[in-house]
C-alpha cells in the first residue's frame, strides 16, 4: 500500500492527514471547514483514495490557515505515499461535468511543482466559504506534491458547481497520474528520475 501518515502544528493550525494511493474512497474528515469538508469527500471517493484528514484551526479568524494548511499537508502525504515512483503513469488528464460546470484538471508527477489556474469563479462565497481559496488550496497543494497542476475550467454559471467539478477532476487526474503501469519500467522519464 502506497500510503503516508503526516502531522503537521502551528500556532494557527494542527492538521493530520493518513492518506492512501491505493483505497477504495474511504474518508474520514473533519476539518471545522464545512465546505472542505465536502470537496475533500468527493477527492478521496472518485480519486478511489482512503484518506483521514483531521484540522483544529483559528476559524474563528476565517477559513484561509486551515484551507491553506490542509493543500501543505495534503501534498506532502501524496508525495511521500508515491515514493520513489517506479511504474506510475507520471500523467493525468481527466474532465468533469458537473451539470453546468466543465472542469479538467492535468497533472505531471514531475517534481516541478506549477499550478496553472484557469478558472474564473462568479461568486466570492459559497456559503461562508470564500472561494478564493481554492486557488490557495490547489497552489499549496501543488508546491508540496512537487506535481505541475493545470487547472482548465471550460464554463460554469454555479460557484459550487464549478469547485465541485474542479476538486473531482482533481482527484480523478491524481489517479491515472499515480496509477501503475506495468509497461512502465523505473521511473517514466529520460532523465532516469522524477525526485
Amino acid at each position: 500500500m502506497r500510503q503516508a501518515e503526516i502531522k503537521r502544528n502551528t500556532n494557527e493550525t494542527k492538521i493530520a492527514i493518513n492518506f492512501s494511493l491505493d483505497g477504495e474512497g474511504k474518508s474520514v474528515i473533519d476539518t471545522g471547514v464545512p465546505f472542505m469538508d465536502h470537496m475533500l469527500d468527493l477527492f478521496i471517493k472518485h480519486g478511489l483514495f482512503d484518506g483521514n484528514i483531521q484540522a483544529d484551526g483559528d476559524t474563528h479568524i476565517d477559513d484561509h490557515h486551515t484551507t491553506e494548511d490542509i493543500g501543505i499537508v495534503l501534498g506532502q502525504a501524496v508525495k511521500e505515499a508515491l515514493g520513489d515512483k517506479k511504474g506510475i503513469r507520471r500523467y493525468g488528464n481527466a474532465f468533469v461535468p458537473m451539470d453546468d460546470a466543465l472542469a479538467q484538471v492535468v497533472i505531471d508527477c514531475s517534481n516541478r511543482p506549477h499550478l496553472e489556474f484557469r478558472c474564473e469563479l462568479p461568486n466570492e462565497k459559497v456559503g461562508t466559504f470564500d472561494t478564493e481559496l481554492v486557488h490557495e488550496f490547489l497552489w499549496k497543494f501543488a508546491l508540496e506534491s512537487r506535481m505541475n497542476v493545470h487547472v482548465i475550467v471550460h464554463y460554469g454559471k454555479n460557484t459550487h458547481h464549478i469547485i465541485e467539478a474542479v476538486f473531482k477532476a482533481l482527484a480523478r487526474a491524481l489517479d491515472e497520474a499515480t496509477s501503475i503501469d506495468p509497461r512502465v519500467k523505473g521511473v517514466p522519464s529520460t532523465k532516469g528520475l522524477l525526485t
